[in-house]
């Protein structure tokens, strides 16, 4: 059993505490550090959990550290774990700079110790789904709103919301980059609440990515467009649509009640037709820190690796460089 340590105690820290507690055949919680001493008490009272008083003797009581404080100190606690030879767990984005996250890479490969990247959507059960029927996308777009909230406002919306995406694609396309176009609009923080980029790869799929924290209704929506298919991903409400279209043969019976199209003289009629998959309900949370257990006891690589927080922040910030350098982010 890995001994695990927590250090922030916000709304998602929470999640992650309650869940580890219940995680008692892969974690034993020691405890957790958070700044907020106030705070600390009152989940120190709530959760039954030690309270540390620095991160460095949080440090010292355990195998494996889980940071969910905000991204300006995510460099700083990975440090100090990993040269404490501490595995470590660390939600997105890994740093604020591709500078940070590549000196954690470093120093992690150093150390030989395991680090993930908290990308959770690679977990959910959505996206598991349908993970194998993706081949060779030609068009993605993806929207993801969020009604607004005070937390994660320290950083744009593109390593806020639009990251959690571009980990998705980076990882369905697997293709270098090739152009990128951006804009962002500041409306409430200091920072872009909407941004939108239409990224370019090497072998030719185009994604339109859009993400807001100001919206009426949150949304979380993929849909992917590949050679004689079109899938849909709602990570929000944890479903997916599958459509197909497949050549009708001479010799095949055509359902009365299925769509057929007649795509031109002389060629050959297309049946579309739908799919489904089977969505399994889980935690995407609590499939994330199973996993990163699990590669840590088999040393295996972690699902979601250094290289693949570093490749979605990489990204990230030629879409924030872009609209520096285009005037096309407006502060309203």
């Amino acid at each position: 059993m890995l001994k695990i340590g927590v250090i922030g105690a916000g709304y998602l820290g929470k999640i992650h505490l309650n869940i580890l507690s219940n995680l008692k055949d892969k974690y034993e919680v020691i405890g957790f550090y958070d700044s907020d001493r106030e705070n600390a008490k009152i989940v120190n009272r709530s959760f039954r959990i030690k309270s540390f008083k620095s991160i460095e003797l949080l440090i010292e009581e355990v195998d494996v550290i889980d940071i969910v404080s905000p991204t300006i100190s995510h460099f700083d606690c990975a440090s100090l774990a990993i040269k404490a030879n501490k595995h470590v767990f660390i939600e997105k984005p890994i740093t604020q700079t591709v500078f940070e996250a590549e000196k954690i890479m470093k120093l992690a490969r150093e150390a030989s110790v395991k680090v993930q990247v908290g990308h959770v959507e690679r977990f959910n059960p959505a996206f598991k789904s349908v993970k194998d029927l993706i081949n060779k996308p030609l068009f993605i777009e993806s929207h993801r709103l969020a009604e607004f909230n005070p937390r994660g406002i320290d950083v744009p919306v593109v390593l806020d919301l639009m990251i959690h995406d571009l980990d998705i694609i980076i990882k369905i396309v697997n293709s270098p980059v090739k152009s990128v176009q951006a804009s962002g609009v500041s409306v409430i923080s200091d920072t872009h609440d909407i941004s939108n980029a239409r990224i370019e790869f090497n072998n030719g799929c185009i994604c339109n990515l859009t993400a807001s924290r100001i919206s009426l209704k949150n949304m979380r929506k993929t849909r992917i467009f590949q050679k004689d298919a079109y899938i849909s991903i709602d990570y929000l409400e944890k479903k997916t649509e599958i459509i197909r279209i497949k050549n009708i043969k001479s010799t095949d019976k055509i359902d009365p009640l299925s769509v057929v199209l007649d795509v031109g003289k002389g060629k050959r009629k297309k049946q579309i037709y739908f799919e489904n998959t089977n969505v399994e309900e889980s935690n995407a949370i609590e499939d994330e820190l199973i996993s990163f257990a699990n590669a840590i006891n088999e040393n295996i690589e972690p699902e979601v690796s250094i290289e693949d927080g570093l490749r979605a922040l990489e990204l990230a910030h030629k879409i924030l460089d872009t609209m520096k350098s285009s005037n096309q982010s407006k502060i309203v």
